[in-house]
């Protein structure tokens, strides 16, 4: 039985138990019987003592399942200690085969008997761990629920419970987000300390050139400079920016303060079907008009200008995030009190003098979180920049010249086979580290500004 047809078994299951819970305790309380909690609490514990143990083992058993077939299929076809000593890119190259094996396609080169009494253990192993996992997760289905019919009654504090799992559940996915960081910063700091093996940490941080060199020995070819791709990106993020909040927060305020209803219904949602376009669309049209017309334009009053330039990217790049800044510091500012503004109005300020001295500083730290946001959208953008800027890992100051940036570098270092043994693909993970420190700082920046300029009212 496959995992998505026990899935469905169990829901089904499930279903039954909060039906049986929810009907049961409904009669009783019609009769007249004094209930603790709820019909749809009884129901719902009936449900989760029926789900909880099914699903957990049903998970743990899907986790384990395929390593432990995988060392008893690989034992019968060589001692343990040669299976120790295989790499986890033999074994799945090895698993591959001999399921290719099983399943009768036939492979490339002569079998061995050994494959072919492999293959078939591997079929016998995974049919019995198929039929085990599905009579076990059923029994403990069934077990709860019949668990959950001898410990029922009236008194059973059913939401006393019932808000117990909630609430883990909560903080459960709360601490997702948290872990899934952790791991995130774990994985990329230990690759990270991998590269700093070949390149000094401070010819990376400040070297002044890109030219990685890109071979398939483990030696430390060409220079990792980080400087360059750094001042690339932080030059498109600027020019992004600068095109991106003026606009932003002047079409917020226009729709918060001065729009009527019916324009705000018809200009917020076109400026959000912004944020629906794919970037790979931003940098074709980037690419094929904005560079040129730039380049045309520049020519008019004699200045050199690419059209595949930091420029272009910027600008692009800036149109692409301008709804991230309208769209939240709109609903940032439609949600100051409308006391506050009547308030400065009643006491003889013009309605621009409200919104500046009032309705702004009020709104600050959601319109900060919103230029954050962009910020941190320009920073980690890849596709725009990959046709739009030119890919020139030269550190300068002159935007209307190309330029790369920290997230084409990490595409370019992942593009093609790699196996992460020397620095021309290890390089990718520092680059992504410093993009997460980058943020961090964004982020310390931005709480110091809130916390600086916010204003309290009562």
């Amino acid at each position: 039985m496959s995992n998505l047809v026990l899935i469905l078994v169990l829901l089904t299951l499930v279903g039954v138990a909060y039906q049986w819970g929810l009907s049961r305790s409904k009669q009783q309380q019609f009769s007249g019987v004094r209930m603790h909690s709820r019909p749809t609490y009884h129901g719902a514990l009936v449900a989760i003592w029926c789900a909880v143990p099914a699903f957990l083992v049903l998970g743990l058993w899907s986790l384990f399942e395929s390593t432990i077939v995988e060392y008893l299929v690989l034992s019968s076809m060589s001692s343990a200690a040669a299976v120790a000593e295989m790499t986890t890119q033999e074994k799945l190259i090895q698993m591959r085969r001999l399921a290719a094996i099983a399943s009768g396609f036939g492979v490339e080169g002569f079998v061995q008997q050994a494959e072919t009494v492999a293959a078939a253990q591997l079929n016998r192993l995974n049919g019995i761990a198929g039929m085990a996992k599905a009579v076990l997760v059923l029994a403990l289905a069934i077990f709860g629920l019949l668990y959950a019919k001898s410990r029922y009654s009236p008194e059973l504090r059913a939401r006393n419970h019932v808000e117990r799992v909630v609430s883990f559940l909560l903080a459960l996915c709360s601490g997702i987000a948290i872990l899934t960081t952790i791991g995130i910063v774990v994985s990329m700091v230990g690759e990270t300390l991998r590269f700093f093996e070949f390149v000094s940490p401070i010819d990376f941080f400040f070297g002044t050139t890109w030219n990685p060199g890109f071979s398939t020995t483990g030696n430390s070819n060409g220079d990792f400079g980080l400087l360059p791709l750094l001042w690339g990106t932080l030059m498109i993020s600027f020019i992004a920016l600068a095109v991106a909040i003026p606009v932003g927060l002047m079409t917020a305020i226009y729709l918060a303060e001065y729009a009527s209803s019916r324009t705000r219904s018809i200009v917020k949602p076109t400026i959000e079907v912004l944020a629906g376009i794919p970037t790979i669309v931003y940098g074709v049209f980037a690419m094929m008009v904005i560079g040129p017309f730039f380049s045309q334009m520049g020519a008019l009053v004699g200045i050199d200008i690419r059209a595949t330039s930091a420029l272009t990217a910027g600008v692009v790049m800036g149109i692409m995030i301008i709804p991230f800044v309208s769209s939240l510091s709109d609903d940032i500012i439609t949600q100051v009190p409308r006391t506050m503004r009547d308030g400065s109005l009643g006491l003889g300020a013009t309605k621009s003098e409200t919104i500046r001295q009032v309705v702004l500083p009020a709104a600050l730290p959601g319109i900060v979180g919103a230029f954050l946001l962009a910020a941190s959208r320009a920073i980690g953008e890849t596709m725009i920049v990959v046709l739009a800027a030119g890919n020139s890992p030269v550190l300068h100051a002159n935007p209307f010249e190309a330029v790369s940036t920290v997230t084409v570098s990490i595409v370019n270092a992942l593009t093609g086979d790699s196996d992460f043994a020397g620095p021309q693909s290890l390089v990718a993970f520092a680059l992504g580290i410093t993009l997460f420190a980058i943020t961090l700082v964004l982020n310390v920046i931005a709480l110091f500004i809130v916390r600086r300029y916010r204003e309290q009212y009562e």
